[in-house]
């Protein structure tokens, strides 16, 4: 009997599915990813359909029950300098921060895989170029260049969400020129190329797909920052605008209450912290559930 007929055979298609299935385990047995995927579905839930179940509107002005304290009256988590419910604007503005979140994430991950895919793939002068654009605008720290642009244009949620993924794709972009740089040295690639293959099916059929998993963790620690990011803007007034809600401008408005009603800023600052804590916490876990080294160790 020959060495080769005596090895165990698996068939290769089955190869990725025992992957996937491993990765999934892991990520299952990652505790605090599955509390940040609970903390996550709660919230997206509760500001989907919460708003349209409680009997206030957010701009609904009750002079009668100014600062009313959590639980002590018709309002649930109490009651704002105008008497507007708290639990109907937490809602509403977690779907403005919610929303910006997932947009700027998009935005920032669209341009990240842009630049670092090209210039992993070409290399040279288009790859040193690229990168030297990636690390000069890195120099600037990100939330004064976030608020000088900010400053320049007239604050709103579409132009603040533009802006925040405007500022967040460079880490993005070093990530997948990295994996593309290695990839495009594998045998796969260079037996793809000798096999006439044009420059975009090589880079969008087949390195692409192989540097998803970084991708995908890039993207939900992105979620994470901008949420951050708004909060910080919104905050320091030059992001979302009252009337309209959002964590970080009703923290903003909260400050001069901190002791006489410290529920104003302290119910959006715990929003704050439970969304980006449950974004980072899946960042871990799928950063480590798709870790390929991972399946060395099994």
């Amino acid at each position: 009997m020959s060495v080769a007929a005596s090895l165990p055979h698996e068939p290769v298609a089955a190869l990725p599915e025992r992957r996937g299935g491993q990765a999934w385990r892991r990520f299952l047995r990652h505790r605090l990813a599955l509390f940040g995927v609970a903390a996550i579905v709660l919230l997206v839930v509760a500001c989907a359909i919460g708003p349209s179940l409680i009997p206030y509107d957010d701009l609904r002005i009750d002079m009668r029950h100014r600062f009313q304290a959590p639980f002590a009256g018709p309002h649930l988590l109490g009651s704002d300098m105008l008497g507007r419910d708290l639990l109907a604007r937490l809602l509403q503005a977690g779907r403005i921060s919610l929303t910006v979140g997932f947009v700027a994430m998009s935005v920032s991950t669209l341009i990240g895989v842009a630049v670092g895919l090209l210039a992993g793939f070409y290399g040279g002068v288009t790859g040193i170029v690229l990168m030297r654009f990636v690390d000069a605008v890195l120099c600037f720290p990100t939330i004064f260049l976030l608020l000088t642009l900010a400053a320049l244009v007239s604050p709103g949620l579409g132009t603040i969400t533009l802006i925040i993924g405007l500022t967040a794709w460079m880490e993005v972009a070093r990530v997948v020129e990295g994996q593309i740089r290695s990839l495009r040295e594998r045998d796969f690639a260079i037996a793809v190329e000798a096999m006439g293959a044009s420059d975009s099916f090589l880079m969008l059929r087949e390195l692409l797909p192989n540097a998803m998993a970084p991708i995908v963790v890039a993207a939900t620690l992105n979620v994470a920052r901008a949420m951050l990011l708004e909060a910080y803007v919104s905050y320091l007034g030059y992001g979302i605008q009252p009337p309209t809600p959002s964590w970080g401008n009703m923290l903003n408005n909260a400050q001069e209450y901190l002791t006489s009603a410290p529920w104003l800023a302290l119910l959006p600052g715990a929003f704050i912290t439970l969304a980006v804590s449950g974004f980072n916490f899946i960042g871990d876990g799928l950063r480590d559930a798709l870790d390929p080294r991972m399946d060395l160790q099994q």
